[in-house]
């Protein structure tokens, strides 16, 4: 097996072939200025080896003259590439690098750490897969990183790196890497973040970059290369949501006409019923034409021409869909904006919002909030600054055809263009009203309203310990649907309940039959439906009870606001770990059937993802285990907790 090297010298149309197999991840760095954003990608090229001799030649002779690395390579200037930038040892502008390994391609977007540059930022954060926030250790995270880190969650970014950089400064101490850690994980909690990745770097001295450190051996997390090689991004695409938006009519003579753009989300087959949007007609797919022939199927990111069975009327700005799996059509649009332009947004001014492939007139109508990036809190007012974020309801003079930007990047954004000078001067990020609007900021402890000081029960928690025999706690088992939750939590009731114990189930279906009859299935309506089941699961343990709640909860960054909201010391998690294949055969209620054809939207393990706990308390493999082992198990860890 030839090594790259040896395969460019020897089979150069072999290595390129290879080459252009390989995965490719776009990803960005960003955080407070000078927190070495610019070195850290300066590392990663010159560690890789993908820094050509002449380049390397220039950094250091600029090092010499104006470098800031202290008489070393100041490998930042590899990315520093305005004349300002290099003069004021500044990021303004987004940075874009290519490199690659022998296991995947990149795509760095260096992001700007003053807060004048933040709109630049979102610019850049728009298209990646991953996120590098980098903090000083000798600083500790500070407004920018927060800022940073909020917009990296307002964007939707899946996967997040914090890298703690300049351990060298800090005689690489273990201590602070955990505070930071901690101070940086109590932030984020407030956030929609997945998956969350710490390392303690060097960026200077190249510390856990592409290298393990030999100066922190107490860190066995793997290196920052190790990372971006390994982090699995398959999932992150959506292929199950077709959304194709028409971007050119071809019409070369009577014979043919065929409808250009670029898939934007799901898979599209010959032979396919679609629905044209949003004048609702249907028609059938006969071809999938592409420069090179025709294809039997084509997938996101793909671009093609559709030919269909009927003549219907089709425009450049339509977007051609499954039956069955339509996106919202509305003139009115809930979102999240980021403002650019110096000139404030103001409501009732007229912008032109575009769309995908549509462009449409139309203008703020209610400006609900601006977010404070340090608390997260919601703040009233009049107009939006530059490098803010806001909460907006936007009025248009033509439909769009959209769907929420957590569940569907491409179809969910739109960019906000001035009128007058035709400038880009937003982002916007479509919130879906229908799926409870507002619904994740319930989990938030602090109250816009003063319902005044709620009394306190006269009973001790340790009087009703003494009558019941046992603590209160709660017990949340999560898992697929058809990995045991119900069966399982009944059973475990019924075990406590033989044993003398102040037991109850609240099971996820038995509360969408009453307290959340009103909510459905999206990812917020989850997060609702548990919030509101959590909050009864804290009464009841108030009152003296073991509560075992049986829900899904496929959301990681939820799951830790329940443990919140109960009280980490009374709060036990149960992962219920069983191969879909097997919780497929045990759906006798027909979900996951319904959930292929598109009935039931972002259902976890077929549309939409399931958190897998990172910390679970007991992970249970339900497709090996017996339910009374499952049981006693459980009773088990009670015990070791002394609960029972």
């Amino acid at each position: 097996m030839f090594t790259e090297e040896e395969l460019i010298e020897k089979d150069i149309e072999a290595y390129l072939a290879q080459h252009e197999r390989k995965e490719l991840l776009r990803f960005l760095t960003c955080g407070s200025v000078d927190d070495g954003k610019s070195t850290l990608i300066g590392r990663l090229l010159h560690d890789s080896k993908m820094v050509y001799e002449d380049q390397l030649a220039a950094v250091k002779k600029d090092s010499e003259r104006k470098g800031s690395a202290g008489g070393e390579v100041d490998l930042s200037l590899l990315v520093d590439g305005l004349k300002a930038e290099r003069e004021q040892g500044i990021t303004i502008d987004v940075a874009y690098r290519y490199f690659s390994t022998a296991k995947r391609k990149f795509i760095i977007a260096d992001c700007p750490g003053h807060e004048q540059y933040t709109r630049n930022m979102a610019t850049g954060a728009s298209t990646c897969d991953l996120a590098i926030i980098l903090i000083d250790a000798r600083h500790g995270v500070l407004k920018q990183t927060k800022r940073h880190s909020f917009i990296v969650s307002l964007l939707g970014i899946k996967h997040v790196a914090v890298a703690i950089n300049k351990m060298d400064l800090v005689d690489y101490s273990q201590e602070i890497y955990e505070k930071i850690k901690r101070d940086y994980t109590d932030f984020a909690t407030k956030l929609d973040m997945g998956d969350l990745h710490f390392l303690p770097v060097s960026a200077l001295k190249g510390d856990n970059i592409v290298d393990p450190s030999h100066a922190m051996p107490w860190h066995q997390g793997g290196t920052l290369m190790h990372y971006l090689e390994t982090v699995y991004i398959g999932s992150d695409r959506n292929l199950i949501d077709f959304r194709y938006p028409v971007q050119y009519v071809n019409r070369p003579d009577l014979n043919y006409r065929g409808f250009c753009g670029t898939i934007a989300s799901g898979v599209v087959r010959k032979g396919d019923e679609i629905v044209a949007l949003p004048s609702g007609r249907k028609s059938r797919v006969t071809r999938v034409v592409t420069m090179n022939g025709d294809l039997d199927e084509a997938f996101a990111g793909q671009s093609v021409t559709l030919t269909l069975a009927d003549e219907i009327d089709i425009s450049r700005g339509d977007m051609i869909v499954h039956p069955g799996n339509t996106p919202r059509v509305d003139r009115t649009v809930e979102a999240m904006v980021v403002w650019m332009n110096e000139e404030p947004l103001v409501p009732g001014k007229q912008y032109l919002i575009k769309h995908g492939t549509k462009m449409v007139t139309g203008s703020v109508s209610d400006l609900r909030y601006r977010v404070d990036v340090n608390s997260l809190h919601r703040q009233e007012t009049d107009n939006v600054q530059m490098n803010e974020v806001a909460r907006c309801t936007l009025q248009l003079n033509q439909p769009l055809c959209f769907d929420p930007y957590r569940k569907n990047r491409n179809t969910g954004a739109f960019v906000v263009v001035d009128r007058m000078s035709n400038n880009t001067v937003g982002a916007g990020m479509i919130i879906d009203r229908d799926a409870g609007v507002g619904l994740r900021d319930l989990w938030e402890t602090d109250s816009q309203t003063d319902l005044g000081h709620a009394r306190s029960s006269g009973v001790t928690a340790t009087e009703r310990q003494g009558r019941a025999g046992h603590r209160s706690a709660t017990v949340l088992l999560t898992g697929l649907t058809g990995s045991g939750k119900s069966t399982i939590a009944y059973a475990l009731e019924r075990r406590l309940f033989n044993d003398g114990r102040q037991v109850c189930v609240l099971d996820g279906q038995h509360m969408r039959q009453g307290i959340s009859k009103d909510l459905g299935f999206t990812a917020r309506e989850r997060s609702e439906n548990l919030r509101r089941s959590i909050e009864v699961a804290k009464l009841m343990n108030d009152a003296g009870l073991i509560c075992v709640c049986a829900f899904v909860a496929p959301d990681e960054g939820v799951r830790q606001k329940a443990g919140d909201v109960v009280g980490r010391d009374r709060f036990i998690e149960v992962y219920l770990d069983a191969p879909i294949e097997v919780c497929r055969e045990r759906d006798t209620d027909g979900m996951y059937p319904r959930a292929d054809r598109g009935e039931i939207v972002e259902f976890p393990g077929v549309s939409a993802p399931f958190d897998a706990p990172k910390s679970a308390d007991l992970t249970l493999r339900t497709d090996q285990l017996k339910v009374d082992e499952c049981v006693e198990q459980i009773v088990a860890l009670l015990k070791s907790r002394g609960i029972v």
